[in-house]
């Protein structure tokens, strides 16, 4: 099982990467401000315009830590990595899948199965554990309606059919999102999903955390040898990670809108920390992007046990097992691709 080292995440906008011998060294202006030896790394993400040196970039990617570089806002830009590993025979057999339109639908449909599956879980959860403070009826009647569109989702077999479905489903997910935050109610409150750019608290990090696990799918992918560019439900588009992006799907309610939940609930961030610009586009503060990382590495090393595996992993390793059961599915190995269905 591949080891969960850590994410260096660099949230200030004024700093430049650099190389010394066997670390990654963070400069602001001519101050040397942080040390890192590459050894304890997995993967760097930067936030800002300064860049990184070449000598760092080319010694990362013969170690295999990524670098991906993000707007202040967070907005991606690019992915600096190694080589292709893998068997060229798997990444061959991924681009025939993709021109396969019955192989497209099935591999989507499980994508899906685990996304609605999991939105559904976490309006159970929340209504389970917050009874006295939610809508129950109403939060049933949506888990309900989520329920009924695996069933529908099961039975289809045409690709606009699934993506209508999964479009439905979301809609009725994000119209309780906002019932599922329960503190700080005058600085997060979520009305509908926006982005490019995210006009509220919610959406910005909403949009901020998706990027981040857009990033980690990506690096997983390409961890076991598959191509992240390369998708089965979201369509080839020259420079979208659309691999990345379809295992992203499943993980997206139970990795980061849960993680954004339990932030605005437990008030590790606060309304402050974030801007509206003259565009209305909202961004955070240096601070709160580095409150939000912090957490999410603690929350990357909680202990779970896979429901398919059937191990205890950390959360971080989450993608990488999903990215090796979908190479095995691929392979031969596995009749079907096991979606991650929380429980």
């Amino acid at each position: 099982m591949k080891k969960l080292l850590n994410t260096l995440y660099v949230t200030s906008s004024n700093r430049y990467l650099s190389l010394d011998g066997e670390n990654i060294v963070v400069l602001d202006g001519d101050n040397e401000i942080g040390r890192i030896p590459l050894h304890n790394l997995q993967g760097v993400v930067t936030l800002g315009y300064m860049g990184a040196s070449p000598a760092l970039m080319g010694t990362c990617a013969k170690k295999d830590i990524s670098i991906c570089f993000l707007t202040p806002s967070g907005r991606f830009l690019a992915r600096v990595v190694g080589p292709e590993t893998g068997n060229v025979k798997l990444r061959k057999k991924q681009y025939y899948f993709s021109e396969d339109n019955s192989k497209c639908i099935e591999i989507s449909r499980n994508f899906l199965i685990g996304k609605i599956y999991n939105a559904r879980w976490v309006i159970e959860r929340a209504t389970r554990d917050y009874a006295l403070r939610l809508d129950t009826e109403k939060l049933k009647q949506k888990s309900c309606f989520l329920q009924n569109s695996l069933k529908q989702l099961k039975q289809c077999s045409d690709m606009q059919q699934l993506r209508g479905i999964e479009g439905e489903a979301a809609s009725v997910y994000f119209s309780v999102f906002d019932d599922l935050i329960l503190q700080q109610k005058e600085d997060f409150f979520f009305r509908c999903r926006n982005k490019r750019p995210p006009m509220d608290n919610v959406n910005a990090l909403l949009s901020f955390m998706y990027t981040i696990l857009a990033n980690e799918c990506a690096s997983a992918l390409q961890g076991v040898g598959l191509d992240p560019y390369v998708g089965f439900l979201h369509r080839d588009r020259p420079g979208r990670m659309s691999l990345g992006l379809d295992l992203m799907e499943e993980l997206r309610s139970v990795f980061a809108d849960r993680f954004v939940i339990t932030l605005i609930n437990k008030r590790l961030i606060q309304g402050s920390g974030f801007t509206k610009k003259e565009n209305g586009a909202v961004i955070m503060n240096d601070e709160t992007r580095k409150t939000v990382l912090s957490n999410w590495q603690a929350k990357k090393q909680e202990m779970i046990s896979h429901p398919f595996i059937k191990e205890k992993i950390e959360w971080g390793l989450v993608p990488h097992v999903q990215a090796l059961l979908l190479s095995r599915y691929i392979r031969g190995d596995l009749d079907q691709y096991p979606p991650f269905l929380w429980k």
